[in-house]
């Protein structure tokens, strides 16, 4: 299967590209990223409800699947930006053995874990335990398994659905940086995931373990779990580890799992031999949450 990235409107070339990377290393990123969550979480009653229709018609945002389609509805921008689904606009797949879209997005690179590196862009790698916060024992059960690289655009839905149904066995925090994980950034930062801020969503599922990575993103103001609430900010200065204890946390296939404040980025990790992909999932095709992108072997 092609591993290459995506290649869409966003991504710049040229010399256009590398300033737009290099500018990157030089800003705040985490002080931009903590004024976004700031001000993102502000009523401003007279204002809000333009904006998110301007921002909704500049990115073709379908509030019409929204179950509050009313941009007068939204008391922050957060709130909108982090909006529910009607029921039953995303559903799942009917076979029991499908794993389903966690989000809607565009994959950016997918196939297999090859001696322990995952796929970034094309001709870049990255380490497998570098992603995982360091931790060589948990990678090792990945070796040789398969991933998919899923981003979120600004225009996307933001909440992350489970694709397989498990038992959370560890919630990992590693800090990082906070570039973006736009199509361009992504081909020009070597290493992007695994030097970005992450939360690291280990289960046990009926395919063994599966990994749910949420990578962090220059203005993605917060990342929020529904068993730990907000975990990004406050930013973490070591990898942090929770396990979850002798009562784990159990969430179906298409529970929500957590959900991004603006664009970020989830990459699944499978072990050898558990799972296939679908034909479909390809470097640069559109996914929605909830649809069959794979099935356990």
């Amino acid at each position: 299967m092609p591993e290459s990235p995506a290649t869409d409107s966003t991504q710049r070339t040229g010399i256009g590209a590398r300033l737009f990377v290099l500018l990157q290393y030089g800003l705040p990123q985490h002080a931009l990223s903590n004024a976004m969550h700031w001000l993102t979480q502000r009523r401003l009653p007279g204002l809000l409800p333009w904006v998110v229709q301007l921002y909704a018609r500049l990115f073709r945002v379908a509030l019409e699947e929204a179950e509050e389609p009313d941009p007068r509805a939204y008391p922050t921008f957060n709130a909108f930006f982090t909006r529910a689904l009607r029921p039953g606009v995303r559903p799942l797949p009917e076979a029991a053995d499908a794993i389903a879209c966690p989000v809607d997005g565009r994959v950016s690179a997918v196939g297999a874990i090859r001696a322990e590196q995952l796929l970034q862009a094309k001709g870049q790698r990255y380490r497998l335990d570098h992603l995982l916060g360091g931790d060589g024992a948990l990678a090792a059960r990945f070796r040789d398994g398969r991933f998919a690289t899923l981003y979120l655009s600004p225009r996307d839905y933001h909440r992350i659905h489970m694709p397989l149904g498990g038992a959370l066995v560890r919630t990992i925090q590693v800090p990082g940086r906070l570039f973006s994980v736009n199509p361009t950034t992504v081909a020009g930062v070597p290493r992007l995931f695994a030097r970005n801020e992450r939360v690291v969503c280990l289960f046990e599922t009926a395919a063994g373990p599966m990994a749910v990575v949420l990578v962090g993103a220059i203005f993605v103001g917060s990342i929020e779990t529904v068993w730990a609430g907000r975990m990004t900010p406050p930013r973490i200065k070591a990898v942090t580890v929770t396990e979850a204890g002798s009562g784990p946390i159990r969430l179906a296939r298409g529970d929500e799992l957590g959900r991004f404040n603006m664009g970020s980025t989830v990459i699944l990790l499978f072990g050898a031999e558990a799972v296939t992909w679908a034909s479909a999932l390809i470097p640069g095709a559109q996914v929605r949450a909830g649809s069959a992108i794979g099935q356990i072997q």
